[in-house]
């Protein structure tokens, strides 16, 4: 049966078919993955029962972030958005630093969500975990490239199949840690342990601790997948509407659901497991051990099957959407054309998923275990979450007339955004942020050498010149701040927080001011008023 019109997306290749649902299932099964199986017990490793203030402490987070989101989604959908926004608003150079940090945080979950699969099955498959080390095993590793082999061939045979295959996963995920939240408030829940002197109180390790389960403890990484929604925008039938919806309904529901299981699992101990406290609690498979020891057997069952699709059916979609970050490079003009090469029957990034598994296969090899990877992907991710605001605010200038979801309050909601990106991105501590310098300063050279080779335009450079001020001041607050933190306490808490608020701050309206009318911009606006004035098919 031949494709309408609109199911084909001329420029793109892109076949337009996900609907509100599609959009929701991917960004709701983007964020339940390994996160609701490890984050309870890695984040109360940090914070103890305070945990739960991490979990909220995030949700709002990632509420803030959202709101420019939805804004900007609602003006400009595009598959692998996030890389392509930045190109309206400050040019190449912006552009291609998101985009390089985009795909290192969408390339490097999947094999994340691969290790967490094969964590949780080390009760049932031999020697592919080892529980003394933390590390997966030679075997493990080779089950966890085959895994991501199959996130490809899934990809491969189009964004149809993967709707299909996602809507199924992601209900399943969603059921289960609702059948695990009333299982174990009803059967297991023991209040004092939110109190308990012997253990701490309810804040064991103070604020620090908080702060640093959101960046370290797996809160951030957990929430991340919300977005996916928008980096699939371009593949969508209704954009403009469905986008934002999905956002909104996946951000309240999965803050609710993470709330209730950290607040389960901190009831659900047993006093003889935290003997030396929160931070020494070691449970390789949390919940699936809770529900055992609590006598409930069929819930353990389930929650093994669970640890096998539930990050399987994250890393699948975070597989779908870094292809589409790479397809997106191109489109700014600040990669190679052949990134953009689609598979013509199948309408997928061919050469993007190639990379992408690449990339994931390589990443397993060096970081071996889930807490290992996990604050470097938030840290990396963060830098493009909380960038959109400034995105949000230009186009306001910019673009004041075309259409789009205005959202009240933006003056105020888009700089909070950016705060609370830049203190989740200090949390991180030093070494990890020197790392993440290093790969921000690693995109900066790339950048440059492309922009030598093609003569670029100064205006490009200066426009984004922000971003890299941005990713050397946080870099260096890392390394002399808070020893809580890793540094050198030559700033310490709480002064190194209110240091980091105001120099991002500065760096939030530079970026703002740094904006300008692009030359991407003006093809946008050329694109929107022709397909304005063309008479409906």
């Amino acid at each position: 049966m031949a494709k309408s019109a609109s199911e084909v997306e001329e420029k793109t290749g892109y076949h337009k078919v996900l609907g509100l649902s599609g959009l929701t299932f991917a960004s709701v099964a983007g964020v339940i993955g390994s996160g609701w199986l490890l984050g309870a017990i890695t984040s109360a490793n940090y914070a103890g029962p305070a945990a739960i203030l991490s979990w909220i402490i995030g949700g709002i987070f990632i509420l803030g972030i959202a709101i420019p989101e939805i804004e900007v989604a609602s003006l400009a959908p595009s598959s692998g958005a996030l890389a392509r926004w930045p190109q309206l608003t400050h040019g190449k150079m912006a552009s291609f630093l998101m985009g390089w940090m985009l795909f290192f945080s969408y390339a490097t979950t999947p094999p994340i969500e691969a290790e967490a699969a094969l964590q949780y099955s080390a009760s049932y498959i031999p020697n592919v975990y080892n529980t003394s080390t933390g590390l997966l095993t030679t075997r493990g590793l080779v089950l966890g490239v085959l895994l991501l082999i199959l996130f490809y061939f899934l990809n491969y045979f189009g964004i149809k199949l993967f709707s299909r295959v996602n809507n199924v996963i992601t209900v399943l995920k969603v059921l289960v840690p609702l059948i695990t939240i009333v299982a174990l408030f009803t059967v297991g829940f023991h209040g004092h342990n939110f109190t308990d002197p012997r253990y701490g109180g309810f804040m064991p390790y103070g604020w620090v601790g908080v702060f640093s389960a959101v960046s370290l403890g797996g809160v951030a990484f957990a929430y991340e997948g919300f977005r996916q929604a928008i980096d699939l925008s371009g593949e969508a039938r209704n954009p403009k509407r469905d986008v934002p919806l999905a956002l909104i309904f996946t951000v309240f529901g999965t803050m609710l659901i993470y709330v209730l299981l950290q607040v389960v699992f901190i009831g659900a101990v047993r006093g003889s497991e935290l003997t030396h406290g929160w931070a020494h609690l070691i449970l390789a498979s949390p919940f699936a051990h809770l529900a055992l020891a609590l006598n409930l057997g069929w819930l353990a069952i389930i929650l093994y099957a669970d640890a096998i699709y539930s990050p399987l059916g994250t890393g699948f979609v975070y597989f779908t959407t870094s292809s589409r970050v790479l397809w997106a490079l191109p489109q700014n003009g600040v990669a190679p054309k052949s990134l953009a090469r689609m598979h013509p029957r199948h309408g997928v990034p061919i050469v993007g998923m190639i990379i992408t598994l690449i990339v994931g296969a390589l990443t397993l090899l060096p970081f071996p275990a889930w807490s290992a990877l996990v604050g470097v992907v938030t840290s990396i991710s963060v830098v493009t979450y909380m960038s959109v605001g400034v995105f949000a605010m230009v186009l306001r200038r910019t673009v004041p007339t075309m259409a789009r979801i205005k959202i009240g309050g933006m003056k105020v909601f888009a700089p909070i955004a950016f705060l609370f990106g830049s203190l989740i991105w200090y949390w991180t501590g030093w070494p990890i942020d020197l790392w993440i310098g290093a790969i921000f300063f690693a995109g900066f050279l790339g950048f440059l050498i492309y922009a030598v080779r093609t003569k670029s335009s100064w205006t490009d450079i200066k426009a984004g010149a922000w971003m890299v001020a941005l990713g050397l001041f946080i870099t260096l607050m890392s390394y002399i701040g808070s020893s809580d933190f890793g540094g050198k306490n030559y700033i310490p808490y709480p002064w190194d927080n209110v240091v980091v608020l105001a120099g991002s701050l500065v760096f939030y309206f530079w970026g703002v001011h740094s904006g300008f009318v692009t030359d991407a911009l003006k093809q946008f606006i050329a694109d929107h008023d022709a397909q304005t004035a063309s008479p409906p098919s």
